[in-house]
């Protein structure tokens, strides 16, 4: 999608584990960044799969776009990241959130990670502090650190002229799906309510993309909303729900919940960067 003369967003939809893939281009320069890549993995036969990576490989390819950036909004527990296979194919630098380190103690430990498996995020070729500012090509772009699902997840903000959009991880689904869990190691309700008030704060017609889309009641994919309309409409934190009242659901929520189907491989593979 054409945002602008600047910016270019195109979405890719694994439907195997609901998880939306982002190719960002500067039209100016066809420096890219990919987000939130897919591995493909059944769980069955352990085997992985380079479909939905290939189909980000081919789309570059056919823009003439040169990738600059690979991001990770967080270390995902749902699927496996195809950060380092893109990295071999496309180059790029790999960027997450600083706090991966964090997240390498802790499941370092539960793991019974091997003695040489570093936790100071040096698998990474960036770690990202909150406020960072990097380019993507011409492209202003900024690192916010909104922890709340994980301590390390990011959101990424791009200014490009009179558009401003934001990859947001799995802070936010769209208004009739709600939230992200926070029961994980690490994780608090009541912190990801404030990363989300934050994320809330940017203007109101700024486009938030999202990592996930579960198609509720059958509906078709959707995948991006703006902050007006996450504030107006969505059902776990629209405007006038306090902090109390979103801890309270969202830790009521959490405690039926089941663990991802791909916890064990994905933060296993995710938190070394693939």
């Amino acid at each position: 999608m054409i945002i602008n003369a600047n910016l270019y967003v195109e979405a890719h939809f694994d439907r195997e584990t609901s998880t939306l893939s982002y190719l960002v281009m500067d039209r100016q320069s066809a420096q890219c960044a990919l987000i939130d890549s897919v591995l493909g993995y059944d769980p069955k036969s352990g085997r992985t799969n380079t479909t939905s990576a290939d189909r980000l490989i081919a789309r570059v390819g056919e823009l003439g776009g040169a990738v600059q950036w690979i991001l990770e909004t967080h270390v995902h527990a749902d699927h496996l990241s195809a950060a380092d296979y893109l990295k071999r194919n496309l180059g790029g630098q790999v960027g997450i959130g600083a706090r991966i380190t964090q997240v390498q103690k802790v499941f370092g430990a539960l793991f019974n990670a091997e003695p040489g498996f570093a936790r100071d995020g040096s698998q990474f070729d960036v770690l990202l502090e909150d406020g960072d500012a990097f380019a993507i090509g011409t492209l202003q772009a900024r690192a916010l650190h909104t922890p709340g699902h994980t301590p390390a997840c990011m959101t990424y903000v791009i200014e490009a002229g009179d558009a401003c959009v934001a990859f947001v991880g799995d802070t936010l689904f769209m208004p009739d799906y709600g939230t992200a869990r926070c029961d994980f190691p690490g994780a608090d309700a009541r912190t990801l309510y404030r990363s989300i008030q934050r994320i809330l704060s940017l203007p109101g017609d700024t486009r938030l993309y999202l990592c996930h889309d579960y198609l509720p009641g059958g509906r078709e994919l959707c995948y991006m909303s703006t902050v007006a309309e996450q504030r107006a409409g969505n059902i776990h934190v629209h405007d006038g729900i306090s902090e109390d009242a979103f801890a309270a659901m969202r830790e009521a929520r959490d405690a039926t919940l089941d663990m991802p189907q791909l916890i064990l491989p994905s933060v296993q593979v995710n938190m070394r960067s693939g």
